[in-house]
């Protein structure tokens, strides 16, 4: 009688737990296909055996950050394209038009800053010029001597009476002290925290993260890139090497564009509204200057706009695609596109750090260079640690800004990059490029044992949420 008491006890805890699986698939399928959440493979595939072989595990983690779009997004309403992106003068303006992304802009100038101390100092510059309004996002506030002298910067500003307002990102800014965030409110500093960990855990928000750089001078100014505030994006610090990056300041309309796409993230973090992907209005511009454009992706948007522009680029390239970024872990989709484009001529250039700061990203890119090379790119790993971000496709356009050629990045963060139309600015772009393939070595090819290959691939789909 024992024995079949034991039995019934464990056929009832196997059905509890088949019940379990089911539901947390239900759960899954059903979340996914009424919010439209569009998960590549690797991803999805991630999702399943989690759910299936650790419910207990994987079916809170899912609740918890298993969101990829907000249902905003979904429903928002889009005025007809003005003109077919066929009849556009460049396939990307055609394009990002069909996208809903923001109008190019003509601006007056158009600054880049390879060199740290530089963009520092320029940086330095606006916020002491300003006389009405600095908007600051930023995914890292350092606990140094960089952010100490710009707290300190914007401290004077606010008492002069211009207004400031700093976003930062709760996960990015983990490290920050409270104590400087309470001396910044102390100095008049407008300070709100994006995506709050505790009020998001319900909704599964807590894996979106802002990972825009921007700041607002004016309504006139706008300095972005890839940049965060801390010292080793600038000048480095005690043992610390400074990590080359890049970012740039553009005078004209974009910045009017600028501050519309910060307000809404303001807004959201604020509990203003929800999330919100709306129409940015193009201010008026001179007909003659730089021709930009921002391209705005993340969870408040229904498309993945920056992932579209990269694999319809990859398509339609003809001479050269040169990449730069710090991590490496494209999914299969744009990493195909990028080998086809390899074999049909293109001469394809991927300049990645040696070494980056996570080591799991670097174990989880090394099956996509291994592609490449195979397809005949060359992959060049640069000595130091290497932070910027860009794309350039043939002479035509050029990308600059937070996004890294990741996953997370594509698919998950809130991200902010410019789309460069301008000869000239593509132009340094890719000679800014060169050199850094120049400081660089090729990346060797070896293949990998057996194991070593499992791994790899394991790393990558676990990684994709990290």
């Amino acid at each position: 009688m024992s024995n079949l008491l034991a039995h019934l006890h464990w056929s009832l805890i196997a059905v509890e737990h088949g019940m379990l699986v089911l539901a947390g698939l239900l759960v899954y399928l059903t979340s996914t296909r009424l919010t439209r959440q569009h998960r590549h493979p690797s991803a999805a595939l991630a999702w399943v055996l989690m759910i299936t072989l650790l419910p207990y595990l994987g079916i809170p983690l899912y609740l918890l950050i298993g969101v990829r779009k907000v249902p905003r997004a979904q429903g928002r309403s889009r005025p007809a394209p003005a003109s077919q992106p066929g009849d556009a003068t460049h396939w990307a303006l055609g394009l990002g038009e069909a996208l809903a992304l923001p109008a190019p802009t003509r601006n007056s100038a158009v600054t880049f800053q390879a060199d740290g101390q530089a963009a520092l100092d320029r940086l330095m510059q606006l916020v002491e010029q300003a006389t009405h309004r600095i908007d600051i996002c930023t995914f890292v506030l350092g606990h140094d001597a960089v952010a100490a002298n710009l707290s300190a910067a914007l401290g004077r500003a606010a008492r002069r009476g211009v207004k400031v307002r700093l976003l930062l990102d709760e996960l990015g800014s983990w490290s920050t002290p409270r104590s400087t965030l309470r001396t910044l409110r102390g100095h008049g500093i407008e300070l709100q925290l994006f995506m709050p960990v505790l009020p998001n855990i319900r909704r599964g928000r807590v894996n979106l993260r802002n990972h825009r750089k921007l700041v607002v001078v004016d309504g006139q100014h706008v300095w972005s890139g890839g940049r965060n505030l801390a010292a080793e994006y600038f000048v480095g610090q005690g043992p610390i090497p400074v990590w080359t990056d890049i970012s740039f300041v553009v005078s004209g309309p974009l910045a009017r564009q600028a501050q519309d796409l910060y307000q809404q993230d303001w807004q959201v973090a604020s509990g203003e509204r929800g999330f919100v992907d709306a129409t940015i209005a193009t201010p008026a511009a001179p007909t003659s200057g730089v021709l930009l454009q921002w391209i705005p992706s993340g969870p408040d948007h229904a498309d993945d706009t920056l992932y579209a522009l990269l694999l319809a680029a990859a398509y339609r390239a003809e001479q050269r695609i040169m990449l730069v970024s710090p991590y490496f872990v494209p999914d299969d989709a744009l990493l195909t596109a990028w080998c086809m484009a390899c074999r049909r001529g293109v001469k394809l250039t991927l300049v990645i750090p040696a070494r980056s700061n996570h080591r799991l990203a670097d174990v989880a890119r090394a099956p996509s260079l291994r592609a490449l090379m195979a397809a005949g790119a060359d992959v060049m790993l640069y000595p130091r640690m290497l932070h910027a971000k860009a794309i350039i496709v043939d002479d035509d356009v050029a990308w600059c800004g937070s996004a890294n050629l990741d996953s997370r990045s594509l698919f998950l963060n809130f991200e902010l990059n410019t789309a460069f139309y301008d000869a000239d600015a593509i132009a340094w772009l890719s000679q800014w490029a060169r050199q850094l393939a120049d400081e660089s070595e090729p990346a060797p090819a070896q293949a990998p044992s057996a194991a070593r290959e499992l791994f790899e691939g394991l790393v990558r789909i676990v990684g994709f949420q990290l």
